[in-house]
């Protein structure tokens, strides 16, 4: 399993499909060399919405690089803006852009240990109108609730530092639900409501 981009960005304006416009941190990109991680996220990170996105249980979020095809080939059907441009790392809103981990493998109180960090999993993403925005496609949010491929949220556990490329290891957590199973559970949930 492998770290192979920290993502960074700063709350900004985004201009949503409705033509309206929403502060976001989504719009990651990525950075080079160490980056320090402390309780509330990495040093330089923003999230414009503190009720759904950042504080102590989701300091962090991850997303498998191992989807992107898939998303590149959906923007590609869709026509969406740029979408004969590869997807850069960061561009699914993630933190860590990781190979080696998929969801249907993370549990709960997992812990992703790093030479100088560890960050225990705590819960899915749920994506939000914000991410058809970003993907340049209405349908990017239903298709995220489908296939489950929604990556995790973070918890600092050690601070410390990530460097871009570096390993790191699953310790296994009480191992009571995994984050598919969270995941499909709430959006069965709220097709529901």
């Amino acid at each position: 399993m492998k770290l192979i981009s920290i993502n960074l960005a700063r709350a900004q304006d985004l201009p949503t499909l409705e033509g309206e416009t929403v502060k976001s941190g989504i719009c990651k990109r990525s950075v080079v060399g160490p980056q320090e991680v402390k309780p509330l996220g990495l040093a330089g990170d923003e999230q414009a919405d503190l009720s759904v996105h950042g504080g102590l249980s989701k300091a962090l979020y991850a997303y498998p690089l191992e989807h992107y095809p898939f998303w590149q080939t959906v923007r590609a059907q869709a026509k969406a803006a740029d979408w004969e441009q590869p997807l850069p790392h960061g561009a699914m809103g993630e933190n860590l852009s990781l190979t080696g981990l998929l969801e249907k493998d993370v549990w709960i109180g997992d812990v992703l240990r790093f030479a100088d960090c560890e960050l225990r999993v705590s819960e899915p993403r749920f994506p939000c109108f914000k991410f058809n925005a970003v993907m340049g496609f209405n349908k990017a949010v239903k298709l995220m609730g489908e296939s489950a491929w929604c990556g995790f949220y973070l918890a600092v556990k050690t601070p410390g530092q990530l460097t871009p490329g570096e390993h790191f290891e699953l310790l296994p957590g009480p191992r009571e639900v995994s984050i598919t199973e969270v995941f499909r559970a709430k959006i069965r949930g709220s097709k529901r409501s």
